[in-house]
């Protein structure tokens, strides 16, 4: 019999992080009924709402109240997630819901105190007499007390992984799935290749700053193409001026660095800039300095094949 009711009690367990999801999820549905309605009456006079907002409020959480834990013993958050509540103070083994009274309580703590705690920030907000002076004081001290019994709970609930809040602790409701959950067997091939992948892709992105490409380019070039002196004729230099050495296209505004190859102003003014050193990509020569072209040379005759 002990191994079927450790069976049991494993297969009812709920993990902590769907708790909490189905926590978050009940507040992002609840800012969405609140946009919505809010939105339905956008035309009307600003702030028709704002002398009645919390009894507003604590009316659209009692309506979806009733029709989320009352009539299905669960929350929305929880219903996505295939989670509902269960009565923890029921000795039977079986599933026993929430019992009415437990509900009712759950939305007396949770509705009828946020509406409690807006409503009384409102009035200590409009009045400022002593005697109210006291009972905010007091006020605090109870809202303190409770926020560290929640600090508490959340805590004793990370360590344990049951009742997620400080009302179900007290109401004696806990998390179960509604159905069981079929253990998976989850294969990490993928997983363990995109991480490889995304390894090597990073390490790529750190290596490729430190390399100079240029310069690799020309010293392969240099490997392949004997070099030629930088005193050749005009004719030479017109043949070769038909495009920039290093974007391949009609040169811009042509400059030499010194040998037989033209490159555009601003593509070799930017490379020299960004790199010292920087060589010609055709033949490997030094930038000594950057020098138009000569005005012999007319980009006309260079463009004669």
């Amino acid at each position: 019999m002990a191994p079927r009711e450790e069976h049991m009690k494993s297969t009812d367990r709920v993990l902590r992080i769907s708790q909490l999801d189905a926590l978050e999820l009940n507040k992002a549905l609840e800012q969405l009924v609140w946009s919505q309605f809010t939105q339905c009456f956008h035309g009307f006079k600003p702030g028709l709402f704002a002398r009645f907002e919390p009894e507003v409020k604590a009316f659209l959480w009692l309506f979806l109240w009733r029709f989320t834990i009352y009539s299905k013993n669960a929350t929305v958050g929880q219903s996505v997630l295939n989670i509902q509540y269960r009565d923890s103070f029921s000795p039977s083994l079986r599933y026993q819901p929430p019992s009415k009274n437990q509900k009712l309580w759950y939305a007396l703590c949770t509705i009828g105190g946020r509406w409690l705690e807006e409503r009384c920030y409102d009035l200590f907000r409009n009045h400022h007499l002593a005697s109210f002076g006291k009972l905010k004081q007091c006020a605090n001290f109870v809202v303190g007390l409770l926020k560290l019994g929640g600090l508490i709970n959340f805590l004793i609930f990370l360590q344990r992984g049951k009742f997620a809040t400080l009302t179900e602790r007290l109401l004696g409701i806990h998390s179960v799935f509604c159905r069981p959950q079929n253990a998976r067997e989850v294969g990490f091939e993928y997983m363990n290749r995109e991480l490889l992948w995304h390894g090597f892709a990073e390490f790529l992105i750190f290596l490729l700053p430190l390399i100079n490409i240029q310069k690799l380019k020309a010293k392969l070039s240099s490997w392949c193409i004997p070099l030629t002196g930088a005193s050749n004729s005009d004719g030479t230099l017109a043949t070769s001026g038909k495009e920039c050495s290093l974007c391949g296209e009609w040169p811009t505004m042509p400059h030499t660095i010194g040998c037989e190859h033209i490159f555009c102003y601003y593509c070799v003014k930017s490379s020299f800039l960004f790199d010292m050193y920087f060589t010609c990509p055709k033949c490997g020569t030094e930038v000594h300095s950057v020098q138009p072209l000569k005005s012999g040379i007319e980009m006309s005759e260079v463009n004669v094949p």
